[in-house]
């Protein structure tokens, strides 16, 4: 495995990460968007890496399209304003508190909270989405205790998944990405209810998605749509 970089047409450098193999017959580029932009490449053994350039350049329109339709990373900074779990949160650096993380009333509306965040500036961002995570999970342990004890899971982990915004394994585990905690309430609902539905049916029958709107309610098919449409928003932070 080797790694290079790729310019696309706006000047943003993308890493390309190399792996050959001796069974592969043609170079395939897997170009990824989430939760970090870059370019897979699988080729076979003994192609030249100047080769693998001329490849990518080949098929730079396609890539430029491809990254063009994604969203770009933003970086936290103090002073700015986040929806999590909709609701308006500002961040603010304070470099001399003494807690990691404190709440107080915003002034970006009645449903507003200010995010004091200690510690060096360097420490900010990752400060801030341990805080999310920790949150979101309170948040899931919460919709679970609204379902029927049948329902619930053995385990719940949080991860940061690129292509799945949950999943439930055969074990009792269900994982959940904790990116959804920037989406609607109701289409976070949505997922965990998706999730904890797998409990008793571990397929897409119509069996399950019965269950699913028995336990979501009217506006399933709502929350459904606007995270297909609005996902990849989800990957904006962090």
């Amino acid at each position: 495995m080797s790694n290079d970089s790729f310019i696309l047409s706006t000047g943003e450098k993308i890493p390309v990460t190399l792996s050959t193999r001796s069974d592969a017959r043609n170079i395939i580029l897997h170009p990824k968007t989430m939760p970090t932009r870059e370019l897979a490449v699988t080729a076979p053994r003994w192609t030249s890496m100047k080769r693998i350039m001329e490849f990518i350049e080949e098929k730079r329109r396609w890539l430029n399209k491809i990254y063009a339709a994604a969203p770009l990373k933003t970086k936290v900074r103090d002073g700015d304003i986040i929806v999590i779990f909709g609701r308006n949160v500002q961040i603010r650096h304070d470099p001399t508190g003494k807690y990691n993380i404190k709440y107080t009333t915003g002034s970006a509306g009645p449903d507003s909270r200010t995010m004091h965040v200690c510690g060096g500036a360097e420490f900010l961002e990752r400060r801030v989405r341990d805080e999310i995570k920790k949150q979101f999970l309170k948040q899931v342990n919460k919709e679970v205790a609204k379902t029927p004890a049948a329902f619930h899971p053995k385990n719940i982990a949080v991860r940061d998944t690129s292509s799945r915004w949950g999943s439930c394994s055969s074990s009792g585990t269900i994982s959940f990405s904790w990116r959804l905690a920037f989406a609607p309430p109701n289409v976070m609902r949505y997922v965990i209810l998706h999730e904890l539905s797998h409990q008793k049916h571990m397929d897409h029958s119509p069996k399950f998605w019965r269950q699913v709107s028995e336990l979501y309610g009217p506006g399933v098919e709502r929350a459904k749509l606007w995270l297909s449409k609005n996902g990849q928003e989800l990957h904006k932070y962090f």
